[in-house]
């Protein structure tokens, strides 16, 4: 489903925010002087090992089929089921769990809320195994993918026992905000999975069919539905009230539309040593991506060409005659790559205010500003 959405966090950091038009625009911090990514890197870095023992020791729970597909999709095992290195995503989600927590509660708020980080990042994981069956993606993190290795039916499995699992860590966290975010978190399973359904629709529609409004919707669903619930989340195990908790909330779903829109140009024109996934892969699949539907729906007279281009199925051989380059060209020309920039700047710009009115000082709020410019400011 990925967020059901393709995951982008494994990918690099790289440039600031582009502005309208795609002109850089330089990014600051908080007060505090200019964000490098160093901060969100520490704060990943800590979150990865305080959460990531107890999201292990929830895989290591699962019966043994369901089990090593779990190690095997979060990089701990090989196929055959040997050690492996691990690469189970730089912790993104998990991370503004926990720097919620801690902008609204201080370190111990952050220490209670790490089961609730690895529920968000069992769940996440859910929409990934299931998103690249739906896709037939073969690559994830630089490896085949589940469904490729054991078979779709037991992919599916997998994705639903990681669901369940995160349930299960909340519904054993003995925290009084365990139960409220045991509900908030089921209730954006049911957003995933109509965002999921609404994405899956407008793939089966003919290009000129699609309105920008409708996929700017399923994106939040998809993207920003998770990053605001791990942000209330946090919000919620440091004791904030409903108008915090839901102002956090518009925080991540407004940074998640803007990390939609980032990963939908980088699925575009993003390097594949970086990305994991082979050139244009999101053209050649012809998915409704945010550039793409706001080229084919900008009036431009390339929109006309990008519509016959996506009105007929992508036929591999046709990669070395230059059709994979030839599309992306025309979504640039037709304003696609522009747009989707200056909008990415629009929602962090929106993400920001959200952000101010839950929490008004900059210094606390840092953590939080540190780790949505992160996920933003990329260009492969």
């Amino acid at each position: 489903m990925a967020e059901y959405m393709t995951e982008t966090d494994e990918r690099s950091p790289a440039v600031p925010h582009s502005g309208a038009a795609g002109e850089p625009r330089e990014t600051t911090g908080t007060g505090t002087g200019p964000l490098d990514g160093q901060e969100a890197l520490a704060q990943l870095e800590r979150t990865r090992t305080l959460v990531y023992p107890e999201l292990r020791a929830a895989v290591e729970s699962l019966p043994r089929a369901m089990r090593r597909i779990g190690l095997y999709h979060f990089g701990w095992q090989h196929a055959d089921g040997t050690p492996a290195a691990g690469n189970a995503g730089k912790a993104i989600r998990p991370a503004l769990v926990l720097a919620a927590a801690a902008a609204l509660g201080g370190p111990a708020a952050r220490a209670a809320a790490v089961r609730a980080a690895a529920a968000v990042e069992l769940v996440h994981n859910f929409t990934l195994l299931h998103d690249d069956l739906m896709d037939r993606d073969t690559t994830r993190r630089h490896r085949p993918t589940a469904w490729t290795v054991f078979g779709d039916t037991d992919a599916i499995l997998a994705g639903d026992a990681l669901q369940a699992l995160a349930l299960r860590l909340l519904a054993e966290d003995p925290h009084p905000a365990s139960v409220p975010a045991a509900a908030r978190l089921a209730a954006c399973v049911v957003e995933l999975c109509e965002g999921q359904h609404a994405d899956t629709d407008l793939e089966q529609r003919a290009p000129d069919a699609v309105t920008l409004d409708e996929v700017l919707a399923m994106a939040e669903a998809k993207t920003g539905a998770l990053l605001g619930c791990a942000c209330a989340l946090g919000a919620l195990y440091a004791g904030a009230g409903a108008e915090e908790v839901a102002a956090l909330d518009g925080f991540g779903r407004q940074a998640g539309l803007a990390f939609q829109l980032i990963d939908d140009v980088i699925g575009i024109w993003g390097d594949p040593r970086h990305t994991g996934k082979p050139v244009g892969a999101d053209l050649a699949a012809r998915k409704k991506s945010l550039p793409v539907v706001a080229a084919l729906t900008s009036g431009a007279p390339e929109a006309s060409e990008l519509a016959a281009l996506y009105g007929k199925p992508y036929l591999a051989e046709e990669a070395e005659a230059g059709e994979i380059a030839r599309t992306a060209l025309a979504v640039e020309r037709a304003g696609g790559r522009d747009w989707a920039q200056a909008e990415a700047a629009d929602r962090m710009a929106r993400a920001m205010q959200e952000l101010a009115r839950a929490v008004p000082d900059p210094e606390a709020a840092g953590g939080l500003l540190a780790l949505a410019e992160f996920v933003t400011r990329r260009s492969n």
